[in-house]
């Protein structure tokens, strides 16, 4: 008798294989094999799948005495000139075959079905047994329909249910028909959230057997009634029994997949579209390098505007005499030592340093979405943060005792009045200074003895106002700020200063761009000299200590790297991966 492949369905676990095993055959075709086939046109009973490797695990092994008869109740169904004898005699065989328990039915439950559990085809051997044993065995009696029918294979045509559509047949199942047939084991629900499936009380259907070597046809399980073991009533009425005719005609197609309710549709874009290669951002597109052109033109167009307006707003009399009484400086109240002590310069050298990186890893910080790298301190292992973050408050920490070293040395040293004004008079003349930058008519030079107007209220700003406000920003945003304060955060909440701390930056970024651009249009050699070489001349040294401070920035940029800066932050810390 040739194997039918089981269909397999979903895993018994979660992300195992799919049940039933690889090479799980129909029982109803294994047992011809394993037990011997029984006379042709004898029923087949159906007790599920079972693994081809050999039988499931749980199930005793049949009497060897019994080999050539597939179930006792069945023999005696098939052949009407069994005695009550060889009935009884086979009762004993027929005890409970233990089904194999899988998953509960509820969460945390025992396992399905409880323990103990019986097949349905061996438990209704068993109630048949006693029936057959106490049938008269009067030879010469005429069969019955029922008898008929079960032998020939041939019932009433409203006797079979189509099964074309994959219906169960609702129709309970007799005791006769009962003794071949297994109540099926419940397996996981089709839709979620649903019953467990095939239905409760769902037993395969099990068809006369053909003409011997004919495959035995399979028309789907039908519900036993009865409880939900599956064990049937032992005075049902006839049997439903399928011809092997229509069985063939009805059967329907297991190629195609189960029915499922459909929770996703095709969209109107293609499902597997080819994506588009990402544009570089340091190559624009045509567009955007026309637009950059023509924007760029427009704003010279519109210096060009300007400057050729104020030209001719100085030229004006009364903007002349406002010159003359207003030349862009005054003369301070306070003496002051002209010149540069040597510390200034140092100290230029590393605002100037510390101000880019702070920049570079400020910016890095608001565009670092997922960090790998992290700094936790030694004495909270709660305060974690990035090791992005942990350099830009290091180096914030070391700018701030620079900015106090620097103002406590200008106030000692007394050149704190080069920058900070000593009368009203700084406003006239920084209106004055800014007119005369615009109009590309630069204003006199001196700073080795004193700045204009407009040079000295932007230092003032840079150091009294802009960086006490980027201090205070930054120290409410940061670790150090006291988390029970909670009056203290609620006057001053960190939404505040994350508002203003980027600002702050912008400022401090125009101001850099337009201090290096002075510095090189009104004299470059000079004021070189006086930041970097601290001395009153036209020499180049100045300028190749520009240049080697540059490049220990340009060091600095590069190095601010986690390959560089975890060493470091190991000697305050831990540093760990994400």
């Amino acid at each position: 008798m040739a194997e039918r492949m089981l269909r397999r369905g979903l895993p018994r676990v979660k992300g195992g294989e799919p049940w039933p095993p690889v090479g799980a055959v129909d029982v109803a075709d294994a047992a011809d094999d394993v037990l011997g086939a029984g006379a042709p046109g004898a029923d087949t009973p159906d007790v599920g799948p079972i693994p081809a490797s050999g039988p499931a695990s749980g199930v005793s092994a049949p009497d060897p005495s019994l080999r050539g008869v597939a179930d006792p109740a069945v023999a005696g169904a098939a052949s009407a000139d069994a005695d009550a004898a060889g009935a009884t005699a086979a009762a004993p065989h027929a005890e409970g075959v233990r089904l194999r328990r899988g998953l509960p039915r509820v969460k945390g439950g025992e396992a399905w079905p409880p323990a103990g559990g019986v097949s349905a085809a061996s438990a209704s051997a068993a109630a048949a047994a006693p029936a057959a044993a106490a049938a008269p065995a009067d030879a010469g009696e005429p069969p019955s329909a029922r008898d008929a029918a079960e032998r020939t294979g041939s019932v009433p045509e409203e006797a079979v249910q189509s099964t074309a559509s994959g219906a169960l047949d609702p129709r309970p199942l007799s005791a006769g028909s009962a003794t071949g047939s297994a109540a099926l084991r419940r397996g996981l629900p089709r839709v979620k959230g649903g019953e467990p499936w095939p239905q409760a009380g769902v037993a395969p259907r099990v068809a006369p057997k053909p003409a011997q070597g004919a495959d035995t046809p399979d028309v789907g399980p039908i519900p036993a009634s009865g409880p939900t073991s599956g064990v049937p009533s032992a005075d049902s009425s006839a049997v439903a029994v399928a011809s092997p005719a229509a069985v063939v005609a009805t059967r329907p197609d297991v190629s195609s997949p189960l029915p499922f309710t459909r929770t996703v549709w095709q969209g109107t874009a293609p499902r597997h579209g080819v994506a588009e290669p990402e544009r570089s951002k340091l190559r624009p597109t045509w567009t955007q390098a026309i637009s950059g052109l023509l924007g760029a033109a427009a704003l010279g167009i519109l210096g060009l505007a300007a400057i050729a307006l104020v030209r001719a707003f100085l030229s004006l009399p009364f903007m002349q005499d406002f010159l003359v009484a207003f030349p862009g400086e005054y003369e301070p109240a306070v003496h002051v030592e002209p010149g540069f002590a040597p510390w200034v310069g140092w100290q230029h050298f590393f605002n100037m340093f510390l101000m880019v990186l702070i920049i570079r890893s400020g910016l890095r910080v608001r565009s670092e979405k997922r960090p790998t790298v992290f700094w936790t301190p030694r004495r909270d292992s709660k305060g974690k943060i990035s090791l992005t973050l942990w350099f830009h408050q290091s180096l914030d920490l070391l700018w701030l005792i620079n900015g106090v070293m620097f103002v406590i040395l200008l106030f000692a040293t007394g050149h704190w009045a080069r920058i900070v004004p000593t009368s009203w008079e700084v406003i006239p003349n920084a209106v004055s200074a800014g007119l005369q930058y615009v109009s590309f008519d630069w204003p006199a030079e001196n700073g080795w003895n004193n700045y204009n107007s407009l040079q000295q209220l932007a230092y003032f700003i840079t150091v009294f106002v802009a960086a006490p406000l980027a201090t205070v920003t930054g120290f409410r945003m940061s670790g150090l700020w006291p988390k029970k304060a909670e009056k203290l955060s609620k006057a001053y909440p960190v939404e505040w200063a994350r508002a203003l701390h980027f600002p702050i930056m912008l400022y401090f970024v125009a101001f850099i761009i337009a201090h290096v651009a002075l510095v090189f249009l009104t004299g470059m050699l000079g004021n070189l000299n006086h930041m970097f070489a601290s001395q009153q001349s036209d020499s180049w040294l100045g300028f190749w200590v520009f240049v080697a401070a540059m490049a220990v920035i340009a060091v600095g940029w590069f190095a601010a790297r986690p390959l560089v800066l975890a060493p470091i932050a190991k000697l305050f810390g831990q540093v760990s991966g994400r």
